[in-house]
């Protein structure tokens, strides 16, 4: 660390150069991130991939399908309807940018009285240039709207680029407030703004580049910018102020050699921290978790670097000026009134320990009702067309209710045989023996032939043959069999996902692949409870380990690890009942599957950096006095404006995207904001100050070492 102070200190005025042409380079980049991003995110590989794979290169599926509604004007009689319909369907044949259009016209039930429903098919998975001409063309039409898959996550990316600009809007002035009523300067208050806005656009510029050879989820949009600020800016405030502090005793190359040396060691362990549990979500095979992990880990390494690079170079760059226009004056009995509320609590441990496990246990008893849920339309804010047109068709047409699962069943012979056909039966048979089937299509329903004798004898006849290939080019390619098969089951229900689990682990008479919605969802919650148990414990057991290092106490890194765990289950809960209650407004909906992941493994690091600061200054003045009272008081004294500031920060940064608009985005805001209020609360406020009172020495009680408090004292004093 005193070789990187000297260095900065030597050549500031070049890495201020080098970080503004970086910047200005990767900014350029940065601008086609939004353009590069795309889907949510949910993908692993599995069966529902591989059926996916053959359904579009066996069996002829499409790429990708959009939904275009149209709805019945009271002008128009049912005739003209009909009209409008095949018009519109024409000239969108006419655009020669779909593979096939199924119209409601020839298949009643993509009709309604007032409504009805086309379904534009193509044969790339990317549309959005096809999509923009159809839009361009149906825009002047009333009651016609587009919607499906591919639509709603290019809603979801455009909603998702107006919550980041109102997020910026809403987070960054209150972020400036805090900070000038921390240093009262105006100078000081600035500097971490801008420093944080160079490490998310040089992020961004990163992410870019990456994006070129890899799919990233468009949540990186919101999530990159909330965790890049926050940090950034709360490195920053940790940095300047201990900056300060040095700059009263000290020259300007001094003080910022011996800030990099102290803050700059909180700095380096709190990003270790949260890269442990970034780096733990990549445990997690699908492509959500990965993406935010690389995109966290990009955001937290430059946030480190700018921190211990271009702001001591700014600072060196500035001098004094760092203290200028000062607005607000610092009062010089503030540490007094801390020492007061530290003194408070320390008389009265057991009640106030008591009184916050109480809170905190309260906040928990919702958790046992959460519903974890993949983020689909209900991501989307109301205001938007597709969202709504989707939501008229599942109203209309019941789309949402059951659900199709895709069954590829595979043979070494042909299943044109008589064998091959009875082969094909008896696993028709054994799946519809299932209560939740309410039918199976087939080759045996598509020809009107149940018999697999007689269905093998039509296809020996040449003209029979010939009249039967169209449904035979349907459900069977080669050695492989198509069954889709229609359940009673709501694809996202419990039931449904143990069925696939069932059906999978079966032994079947022949190999047999699953594909479908339920599918889908089975492999994606699978891969996430099989996985946390892994990434909780490198979570838990890494800092831990980190922890007893740092302090040489079996006792407090225990202490902390509870206590966070027991600070975000309450977080959870309180998230529960926020959004599954459809309190303050928002609107119900489920908690999205990524949010207990990514804020605990966010949360949980940063919860550290608060630990680690308090608990330092606390061990530091105990090596000093051996009086674990006073030492817990005066590190609470000398700490709790810090702690408190930064922790605002991060909640105003975060909780800015409370009034954004995608659902998932939303919750993920909403929740690091109240698992940092209640650590900086709760938890380092009265849990912290009153459990070391209570444990007394035993908080530095380490195994297998015979150094004492008492022999701290004689070799301080010696």
């Amino acid at each position: 660390m005193n070789l990187i102070g000297k260095g900065i200190t030597l050549f500031h005025k070049w890495i201020i150069v080098v970080w503004f042409i970086a910047a200005g380079f990767l900014g350029y980049f940065a601008t086609d991130l939004p353009s590069i991003l795309g889907g949510d995110g949910f993908r692993t590989d599995g069966q529902f991939e591989m059926v996916n794979e053959e359904l579009t290169a066996t069996f002829d599926f499409p790429e990708s399908s959009i939904l275009l509604l149209m709805e019945k004007q009271d002008s128009q009689s049912a005739k003209e309807f009909d009209t409008t319909i095949k018009e519109t369907l024409e000239k969108v044949e006419n655009l020669d940018v779909t593979s096939s259009i199924q119209s409601p016209l020839e298949d009643q039930k993509l009709m309604s009285d007032d409504v009805a429903y086309a379904v534009l098919s193509f044969d790339q998975s990317d549309v959005s240039s096809e999509t923009k001409k159809i839009e361009k063309l149906i825009k002047e039409n009333p009651g016609q709207s587009l919607t499906g898959a591919p639509i709603i996550s290019s809603d979801i990316n455009k909603a998702s680029q107006d919550d980041l600009k109102r997020a910026e809007l809403i987070g960054l002035p209150f972020a400036l407030l805090v900070l000038l009523f921390a240093f009262g300067s105006v100078i000081a208050s600035v500097v971490p703004v801008v420093i944080g806005l160079i490490t998310v656009v040089t992020a961004f510029g990163i992410l870019a580049l990456i994006g070129g050879s890899m799919d990233l989820s468009v949540f990186l949009l919101n999530v990159v910018p909330m965790i890049g600020l926050a940090l950034s800016i709360d490195f920053s405030l940790l940095f300047i102020n201990r900056y300060r502090e040095e700059l009263s005793t000290r020259s300007i190359p001094e003080a910022i050699q011996t800030t990099i040396n102290t803050a700059g060691r909180s700095i380096i362990f709190s990003a270790v921290c949260v890269f442990i549990g970034l780096g733990a979500m990549m445990l997690i095979e699908i492509d959500i978790f990965q993406t935010i992990a690389i995109g966290g880990m990009v955001v937290v390494m430059l946030a480190v670097v700018s921190a211990l690079s271009l702001l001591p170079s700014v600072l060196l760059l500035l001098g004094n000026s760092i203290n200028k226009w000062m607005l607000i004056k610092q009062k010089k009995n503030a540490r007094g009134k801390w020492r007061v509320f530290a003194g408070f609590v320390m008389k009265r441990p057991v009640t106030l320990a008591l009184l916050a496990l109480i809170v905190l246990v309260i906040g928990i008893l919702p958790v046992q009702s959460m519903k974890l849920a993949i983020p689909d339309k209900e991501a989307l804010p109301t205001a938007f067309e597709s969202r709504q047109a989707m939501d008229t068709i599942q109203k209309e047409f019941k789309t949402d209710e059951g659900s199709t699962v895709y069954v590829i069943a595979e043979r070494e012979d042909s299943w044109t045989t008589k064998e091959g056909l009875e082969d094909l039966n008896e696993i028709i048979s054994e799946i519809q023996v299932e209560s939740a089937v309410t039918s199976v299509d087939s080759i045996f329903g598509a020809t009107n032939i149940d018999s697999p004798e007689k269905l093998s004898g039509a296809l020996q006849q040449p003209e029979s043959k010939k009249k039967l290939e169209p449904a035979l080019n349907t459900f069977i390619q080669g050695d492989k069999a198509l069954i889709p098969v229609h359940l009673s089951l709501d694809s996202s229900s419990p039931e449904a996902k143990e069925l696939m689990n069932d059906w999978s682990q079966k032994e079947w008479t022949r190999p047999l692949l699953f594909g479908g919605q339920a599918k889908f969802n089975q492999e994606i919650f699978d891969e996430i409870y099989q996985k946390i148990g892994l990434c909780l414990f490198i979570i838990l057991g890494s800092t831990y380990l980190i922890l007893m290092v740092a302090f040489r106490s079996v006792i407090i890194p225990l202490k902390a690890i509870l206590m966070n765990i027991i600070s975000l289950t309450s977080t959870f809960g309180i998230l529960v009942w926020i959004f599954q209650g459809g309190h303050f407004g928002i609107p119900e909906s489920d908690i999205a599957l990524v949010l207990p992941v990514l804020v605990f493994s966010l949360v949980f690091g940063l919860s550290m950096d608060y630990e680690v600061f308090l608990i330092s200054r606390i061990h530091e003045i105990y090596q000093e006095t051996g009086d674990n009272t006073r030492s817990t008081i005066e590190g609470l004294t000398s700490t709790s404006k810090i702690i408190t500031s930064a922790a605002l920060i991060m909640i105003v940064i975060t909780g800015a995207f409370a009034f954004t608009g995608v659902m998932p985005v939303k919750q993920i805001g909403v929740g690091i904001a109240i698992a940092i209020f209640i650590d900086a609360t709760i938890v380092r406020m009265i849990l912290v100050p009153s459990l070391m009172k209570l444990l007394g020495d035993w908080n530095w009680w380490m195994p297998f070492t015979k150094k004492g408090k008492q022999e701290m004292k004689a070799e301080k004093a010696s």
